[in-house]
């Protein structure tokens, strides 16, 4: 099969995009995170939300399209092997040498760990529980934070994997390109009404916990994500549909946005007696729940469509930065933690400080993976890298 250069360049994209996010949450107003700025704002606030909406899931739904599109290279336990190593590797190397030092720095900043990173890391190599407050994840003694995407993914991986002979089934192959063929309003509101039952179902029950367990309404949502990606990706038909249904799946967006804006504002400045005001309460919040759907939904069959036509074709850069992508999302949130611990005493200003963090970060990242990680055989694989230099 050809290689999609557009998956991978949606890939380098999506990642791009998380090492903006998390440098953010350091600055947006009333949203917990492990280490906060010298100030913040709540101008971040929409940004945020408009981003939070479809950035992790475009992350699994190209999961799930790119073991459709390398999948008949493998066979299914040889895969199965390879996808472990690839992924629970750099997380156990990720929790035991990277992630330490968020934990410390938020520690620290909470009055919580005593200073001195040496000490901290030997106790925190005996994976005991810590006092309560210490840090994300102290009842578990150690942490995944921002690696919680690879034991999530191995998860799904193994489960697809050992599903495959369904998945793979020729009925199920025909109701994929059944549905790969459907009206574009089947293709936009079907899935969008699977996602609205989680967020109903599930969500007011069960909030985000990136822990694994008890994360019922991440899983369903993610899950059902990756596994759309999974049997969609492989429909040669999907993608000529999701190209040629790039601007109305556009148009479809911007419209679920302001119909939820829209929905905001009526729920602000509608007078009290407005007869509206006595419309039952379920009715308007499911309007404003199933706008959150269509627009993440929406915004996934954009990206692609408009991937697959703007992107799919051999930059010069892709091969470089699809190499690093994996070294730098390892790294940067821990770089990031610790340039911004170490700034922040400092009250550089509202953009002064952003900025050297941002360029820490980026700086960072480039010059251990360039001089560093991809150079060595024995570390390449720590960070999702195949061993050979080549």
């Amino acid at each position: 099969m050809t290689r999609r250069h557009d998956i991978d360049a949606l890939r380098i994209i999506a990642f791009a995009l998380l090492i903006l996010y998390h440098t953010a949450m350091a600055y947006v107003d009333e949203w917990g995170f492990h280490l906060k700025g010298s100030f913040t704002t709540d101008a971040l606030q929409w940004p945020m939300r408009l981003l939070n909406g479809w950035r992790m899931s475009l992350l699994f739904l190209i999961s799930g399209v790119a073991i459709a599109l390398t999948r008949n290279r493998l066979q299914r336990g040889r895969f199965i092997l390879k996808r472990t190593w690839r992924l629970l590797l750099p997380l156990a190397f990720g929790m035991l040498v990277v992630v330490p030092i968020q934990p410390y720095c938020e520690g620290v900043s909470r009055g919580m760990v005593a200073p001195g990173f040496w000490e901290f890391l030997l106790r925190y190599w005996q994976v005991r529980p810590w006092p309560e407050g210490s840090f994300a994840g102290d009842r578990f003694g150690i942490t995944w934070n921002h690696l919680w995407y690879l034991a999530y993914l191995w998860v799904y991986t193994t489960i697809l994997a050992i599903a495959l002979p369904v998945l793979d089934s020729a009925p199920l192959r025909s109701a994929s390109q059944r549905f790969a063929n459907a009206p574009g309003w089947m293709l936009i509101g079907l899935p969008a009404l699977l996602l609205l039952l989680w967020l109903v179902w599930l969500a007011p029950s069960h909030p985000a916990t990136n822990t694994l367990v008890d994360d019922v309404h991440q899983h369903a949502k993610f899950g059902t994500v990756f596994l759309v990606g999974y049997l969609l990706g492989r429909e040669p038909r999907f993608w000529e549909r999701v190209e040629a249904l790039r601007w109305a799946t556009l148009a479809t967006v911007l419209g679920a946005v302001a119909w939820y804006l829209f929905l905001e504002a009526l729920g602000r400045w509608l007078p009290p007696a407005s007869p509206l005001r006595q419309w039952p309460e379920p009715f308007w919040r499911l309007q404003s729940q199933y706008c959150e759907v269509v627009y993440s939904w929406g915004m996934l069959l954009t990206l692609l469509g408009w991937g697959k036509h703007c992107l799919d074709r051999p930059f010069p850069w892709l091969p470089y930065c699809t190499e690093a992508i994996y070294p730098w999302y390892v790294l940067h949130q821990s770089l990031m933690i610790a340039v911004l611990f170490w700034l922040k005493p400092m009250q550089l200003g509202p953009w002064m400080e952003p900025a050297l963090v941002l360029l820490g970060t980026v700086g960072g990242c480039l010059l251990l993976h360039e001089l560093l990680i991809r150079r060595s055989c024995w570390l390449r694989p720590l960070f999702g890298l195949k061993s050979s230099l080549r």
